[in-house]
């Protein structure tokens, strides 16, 4: 007994060092160089000097802080990266997306809708997101989640060391190579701010995995201890920021919930994805794994089923608006299919713009039942008789079946024809059977 125990305390011990050696390989890999954060602080630096003096010329009541992970220092390294910029407007001004407009006049610049309404200013390697909040020292006061930004930064920046922004670094690349990154309706996951939170909750990224591998449907975290039980907790907040699976109570305002964008869906696919490196760690769950068209049609003729590709596009504004208009339609999409087909795979794939892929493997049914009127309305009964020749009945009512012809192809393209005036009311400016 006591040589298994040393064996399961050495095999503990190895495993616990080769997750450590992947851990220090991401790190390095995801972590932004000194030169690309030189060269963003020195164009941001210039930015708000310019900003600042346009301010001061118009005699507006404002003042300028970067926000963001780059200034929390939590930054992951990607393709282009996005800073975030604050005016914050002195007393309750009105019309402050206006006035943002207008001290950036001189900027080439694209406006974005949105509650408020902000602005991008493209800087080559990144983004410069301009955003209006209000100066607000009491949380309560603020009209918009962006208000509490500064109060969100403040609190990261006091309460965090070196040791934890790694560690949040960690969890950040972990999260968006498994699609549970960002607080985006078409995303529903996990906010910067709330990862910052909860590793700093947890003291490391492992312990943050480890925990939320097992831990509890509505769980409250209460970090700062604002209420006294979990009962106070869901008399005090509002009933529509505790529909998340797991309750965030924000330390810099204890009447918001921090994850509450946070769906069910993508709390299991976290879930998953935590429990799948733990058991067999790798450095590829921190990899963007880009969707494999090709294999997954090799995959689709080996199991026999109808594959199909369906291109669809919105004019929406693209992000979040258009993100979130694309996945409704894929989802609508899923249940048409369902009708006809058992769904095997599928897959959606945005492109951040105003374009989405679908993907489908799928097994025709056998037959469909249609359910017609009761047999006490003979003029119905008759007509239902026209249309099908399959008919039976049942508890006083009647029913057909009917046998799948069509391959899946041909459904989706018979089914854009006879609803095309309904896809065009959803949003969708054209689909494509490819």
């Amino acid at each position: 007994m006591e040589r298994k125990n040393k064996f399961f305390h050495v095999s503990r011990k190895t495993e616990k060092r080769k997750i450590g050696e992947i851990l220090r390989k991401v790190l390095g890999k995801i972590t932004p160089t000194k030169k690309e954060m030189g060269s963003m602080k020195d164009a941001v630096s210039e930015f708000k000097k310019k900003v600042e003096k346009r301010i001061r010329e118009l005699k507006i009541k404002a003042v300028v802080f970067i926000g963001g992970s780059f200034a929390k220092k939590t930054m992951i390294s990607k393709e282009k990266y996005d800073i975030d910029f604050f005016i914050r407007f002195l007393g309750k001004e009105k019309g402050i997306s206006e006035l943002t407009k207008k001290i950036l006049k001189d900027f080439k610049k694209k406006e974005i809708s949105g509650s408020r309404n902000y602005f991008i200013i493209d800087k080559g390697k990144f983004f410069i997101e301009v955003i209006p909040t209000l100066n607000v020292n009491n949380p309560r006061k603020a009209e918009n989640v962006t208000d509490l930004s500064y109060s969100h930064v403040n609190y990261i920046r006091k309460k965090t060391n070196s040791k934890i922004l790694e560690e949040i670094k960690l969890a950040k690349a972990f999260c968006y190579a498994n699609k549970c990154y960002g607080a985006e309706s078409y995303i529903r996951g996990f906010s910067g701010y709330a990862l910052e939170l909860l590793v700093y909750h947890y003291g490391s990224f492992l312990k943050f995995i480890k925990a939320f591998e097992k831990i509890k449907d509505k769980t409250v975290i209460d970090i700062e201890k604002h209420f006294k039980n979990r009962n106070e907790v869901f008399i005090d907040v509002n009933d529509s920021k505790l529909k998340s699976p797991i309750i965030l109570i924000d330390p810099t305002y204890k009447s918001r919930n921090a994850l509450a964008a946070l769906s069910y869906e993508t709390f299991r696919e976290f879930q998953k994805a935590c429990k799948d490196f733990l058991r067999n760690p790798s450095e590829k769950f921190f990899e963007l794994k880009s969707f494999d068209v090709e294999k997954f049609k090799i995959q689709t003729k080996k199991k026999k089923l109808d594959f199909a590709e369906i291109q669809i596009r919105t004019e929406k504004q693209e992000g979040d608006i258009a993100g979130t208009k694309l996945l409704k339609f894929y989802k609508h999409l899923i249940s048409e299919v369902e009708r006809n087909y058992k769904v095997k795979e599928k897959h959606f794939s945005y492109d951040g713009r105003k374009n989405a892929d679908c993907f489908f493997a799928a097994e025709r049914k056998k037959e469909i039942i249609f359910s017609g009127p009761s047999i006490k309305q003979e003029e119905n009964v008759k007509e239902f008789r026209k249309k099908h020749k399959n008919t039976f009945v049942k508890n006083e009512r009647i029913y057909a079946r009917e046998k799948i012809k069509e391959n899946l192809k041909e459904f989706l393209r018979s089914w854009e024809r006879k609803y095309r005036g309904k896809i065009k009311e959803m949003g969708i400016s054209e689909m494509k059977i490819v």
